[in-house]
């Protein structure tokens, strides 16, 4: 480690990111030198500009992480193996044409999920976990809701049996976490997807599943096994800390104090206002350069590691020029990434639909709801990837649960 690397962890990163980055740029510019556990080294891109050149020139900046030259001094047991893996046969590695047919599986085997049928699955699972706590009159919304609700969704779509859904919960906080548990978490994953793979190649149903084994490419069942890992751990997490993060932001906003007295259209507002000011996706892994190159006024060396600093290129202020105006309905951020080996867009119609409507649940079934500890004291997840609270305590008027109702 030398003093010119700023660690990818600490505090920092969960308390104040924002002036963290703006020391960052102060001190290296728009590509800073970054450690990851083990001071392995790497570039954070922070720079809007830079990072739409790197994203958007994927034989340069290749997707492929056999080409990292730090592999010789990465250890069998380092944690962020499970986000950048080597040899990985799934779609965050392919590059090319194959990678163009893979993303076309993804895509359409998402895109016929029908969004009728997505709301009304996710409205269920939304007054189900609501229900577990609305007497109570006082909840955190963070461990009994919004963790267990995108991938209870998820699940159903993929036509895995719903009480399945809390160890695929686990399993991928775990990975995405980057702690020491992550490589459990992520054979967990694999393991799961791998009994369904064979259950619906026995018995084909109308789930996504079943579509992507049907698909015209020939992907093979491991190919297709790791491809519905990543669904899960990408469709899971980013979309449960949306969620998380613009509860918050109603929460301890006057902006958005509409939201929560029925002003529904502030609900989309505040959604997107977090995808530029509070991304659940901080920083993504990554892309390795291919030839030595020069980014950002830095010389970047053959195989060199580039994480993506999503959020940090979101408040650039070359771009955010008003950082405090509404940013109203502009979606240029880079929050779902962009190029070749962006989130596909039927994915991201998917977790819009799954975070909006929990959110409109939540404040449908809790009336006068309110943040119950000061929002100072709200902490963070100890990831250096994505962004999201640990705890969201909240107090409202206790009402009954909408199934005793019904019964």
């Amino acid at each position: 480690m030398t003093a010119a690397h700023v660690p990818l962890n600490g505090p920092r990163w969960r308390t104040e990111p924002d002036r963290l980055y703006r020391e960052m740029r102060h001190e290296h510019g728009s590509v800073a030198p970054v450690l990851l556990d083990g001071d392995v080294p790497a570039w954070l891109v922070l720079g809007y500009r830079e990072l739409h050149q790197v994203t958007g020139d994927a034989e340069l900046f290749s997707r492929n992480s056999e080409l990292w030259n730090q592999w010789e001094t990465i250890p069998d047991d380092w944690p962020h193996l499970p986000m950048i893996g080597r040899g990985q046969p799934s779609i965050l590695y392919t590059v090319g044409e194959r990678h163009r047919e893979r993303a076309a599986m993804v895509g359409g085997a998402l895109e016929e999920a029908d969004p009728v049928e997505l709301r009304a699955y996710t409205e269920q699972f939304a007054d189900e976990l609501i229900d577990s706590i609305c007497a109570r009159g006082e909840a955190d919304l963070i461990q009994e809701y919004t963790t267990r609700l995108p991938v209870r969704v998820l699940a159903r779509l993929f036509g895995f049996a719903d009480e399945d859904g809390p160890g695929l919960v686990t399993a991928a906080l775990a990975m995405t976490d980057g702690q020491e548990t992550g490589m459990a978490g992520q054979q967990h994953l694999i393991a799961s997807m791998g009994r369904l793979l064979a259950a619906r190649k026995e018995r084909p149903s109308d789930d996504v599943v079943s579509r992507m084994l049907a698909n015209p490419y020939g992907f093979t069942d491991e190919e297709i096994t790791h491809d519905l890992m990543i669904m899960i751990a990408a469709g899971n997490d980013p979309t449960s800390h949306w969620m998380g993060n613009s509860l918050r932001l109603m929460l301890t906003d006057e902006r958005f104090a509409a939201s929560l007295f029925g002003g529904r259209s502030s609900v989309a507002e505040a959604m997107n206002e977090v995808l530029w000011e509070d991304a659940p996706v901080q920083t993504m892994p990554g892309r390795w350069a291919s030839r030595d190159t020069r980014l950002g006024g830095r010389h970047i060396r053959t195989g060199d590691l580039l994480l993506l600093g999503l959020q940090g290129a979101n408040s650039d202020p070359q771009v955010r020029t008003g950082g405090s105006a509404l940013t109203g309905g502009n979606n240029a951020h880079f929050s779902f990434g962009h190029g070749e080996h962006r989130c596909p867009f039927p994915a991201q119609e998917v977790a819009e639909v799954i975070a909006r409507t929990g959110i409109e649940v939540v404040l449908d079934r809790l009336p006068d709801i309110d943040l119950a500890v000061p929002p100072n004291t709200l902490t963070r997840r100890p990831s250096p990837w994505l962004r999201g609270l640990v705890e969201l305590p909240v107090r409202f008027t206790p009402t009954p649960a909408v199934g005793a109702a019904a019964t």
